[in-house]
């Protein structure tokens, strides 16, 4: 493999501006990491392309220099997808940052990937349009990588997630081609549905550079209900029964009691100490109906044993609440040095087993873990708080994630339902999905990146051209940390 040495830094140089490259230690260090705590890898450099033909043109380098090039938005992943590998360039997209278009006829929104989706929706919002996707990270993520990652969010139960809501793409591809799928037409059925290998695809298969989404109309009424609960495993059983009584609530979020202490010493918004679990709920909609289905969901509440149950009485009280949840991942992150965040998915209806076989982990492998999530589609949120220092803790926190996505494949169920594979999931992704289906990934991405110069070693590896091009894996991590 040729290195990506000074002078095919300086051809990168001469394709995007001197002033959009970036290679000192400092620069390189800020872009070696993204919000998985156990993995980084300096990139050889870095570069902020203005077009797509500068991206194409960098592509087609790499393919004749053969160096890694590592797509980025935000770098707010939890899977590490976007972590740099040996000998890379990274290609940050967080300028390409407009919204093309609102068009509010055809129900649409044209974006580039360096949207922040917050903004997102607060721009279509004022017109009386909603854009449901809502990752716990909104208000940074960008709407590229929520694409490259199929990012879900609080409100994944009733309006599902990013690729409900992706219409179209526009991608650079390895070869440094440009690809177009989908439109505005809502259908569409001619040859193969290439717009859904992009999505989830985590950078691997090319470069984004547009993304035509779906929008509906904004919601007319909501109501925001929060219940107490005093056994966790009576939450576990409202959340099942709301769900087989036909009911669909927009949000239906569940925290466990690690998770409640730590958020109201981060938020001090009142929440319960003493509570073994809280049900964040909300339904939206007009008329009313959504009146009918709140006090349906009461009722099924306090049955199950909800200590208390509250509607929120105003939209500043129901936002305060949602911030609640939303602050989950980092006020439990303040507790430990290493905070390990994944997101087993099962059935809803094995949802009661799978957060029983997570504070087993806990209890097997001696770690602490807080626990939340979406409990309305099956997707937790088991979190480990360590210290990566403590070599004997870390190993006992990956062997705790090792049960955990074994058991959530017993039930049913799958190693990620919104992060993504990335590298910290890829061992699992043969038992959850099988060998024909590993090998079919594999070989649609190299009759796409003949030279798997494209986030290489992402999702699955792919056998590297050189000894140790590829970031450490799980099972190198004990030496990576000491």
């Amino acid at each position: 493999m040729t290195c990506l040495n000074n002078h095919v830094k300086e051809k990168i140089k001469s394709i995007v501006g001197a002033k959009n490259f970036l290679d000192s230690v400092e620069d390189k260090l800020c872009y070696s990491y993204d919000a998985t705590a156990l993995y980084n890898q300096m990139p050889e450099a870095v570069v902020f392309p203005n077009d797509g033909e500068q991206i194409s043109k960098i592509l087609k380098l790499a393919n004749e220099e053969l160096f890694n090039v590592v797509p980025r938005g935000s770098g707010t992943g939890l899977s590490g997808g976007s972590i740099p590998v040996e000998n890379s360039l990274v290609i940050v997209m967080t300028r390409w940052n407009k919204i093309l278009e609102i068009d509010d006829r055809n129900l649409t929104a044209t974006v580039q990937p360096g949207v922040i989706t917050g903004q997102l929706q607060k721009e279509v919002e004022k017109l009386g349009l909603f854009y449901p996707p809502d990752p716990g990270s909104l208000n940074v993520c960008t709407i590229g990588g929520n694409v490259a990652n199929n990012a879900g969010g609080l409100r994944g139960l009733k309006y599902g997630v990013t690729k409900n809501y992706v219409l179209g793409t526009e991608m650079i591809l390895p070869n440094g081609e440009l690809l177009k799928t989908g439109g505005k037409n809502y259908k569409d059925t001619a040859g193969y549905n290439l717009r859904d290998f992009i999505v989830g695809s985590e950078g691997t298969l090319g470069v984004i550079t547009k993304i035509l989404l779906k929008l509906i109309p904004v919601p007319s009424k909501f109501i925001t209900l929060i219940a107490y609960f005093d056994k966790l495993s009576d939450s576990a059983k409202a959340v099942a029964d709301i769900i087989s009584a036909h009911i669909t609530p927009s949000m239906l979020e569940f925290l466990d009691s690690t998770t409640i202490n730590c958020v109201e010493d981060f938020t001090n918004i009142g929440l319960p100490r003493n509570a073994d679990a809280i049900l964040l709920l909300e339904v939206d909609g007009r008329g009313s109906a959504v009146d009918e289905d709140a006090e349906a969901i009461k009722k099924i509440l306090k049955r199950d044993g909800a200590s208390f149950v509250h509607s929120a009485e105003s939209e500043g009280e129901a936002s305060k609440l949602k911030s609640a949840r939303r602050s989950a991942f980092s006020a439990l992150a303040r507790k430990r040095p290493t905070t390990i965040l994944e997101d087993a998915t099962v059935p809803r209806s094995e949802l009661p087993v799978m957060i029983e076989k997570v504070m087993q982990a806990s209890r097997k492998f001696d770690v602490t873990f807080g626990n939340f999530g979406h409990a309305g589609d099956g997707n937790l949120h088991p979190t480990c708080l360590t210290d990566e220092r403590d070599n004997a803790e870390i190993n006992r926190a990956l062997k705790a994630f090792d049960f955990i996505f074994n058991e959530a494949i017993k039930l049913g169920g799958t190693i990620t339902g919104e992060h993504g594979t990335g590298l910290s999931k890829k061992e699992f992704l043969e038992l959850a999905v099988g060998i024909p289906a590993v090998d079919m990934m594999k070989k649609i991405k190299l009759s796409i990146d003949e030279n798997n110069i494209l986030n290489p070693g992402k999702i699955f590896s792919i056998s590297p051209r050189c000894e140790g091009s590829l970031p450490l894996s799980r099972d190198q991590i004990k030496d990576y940390v000491s």
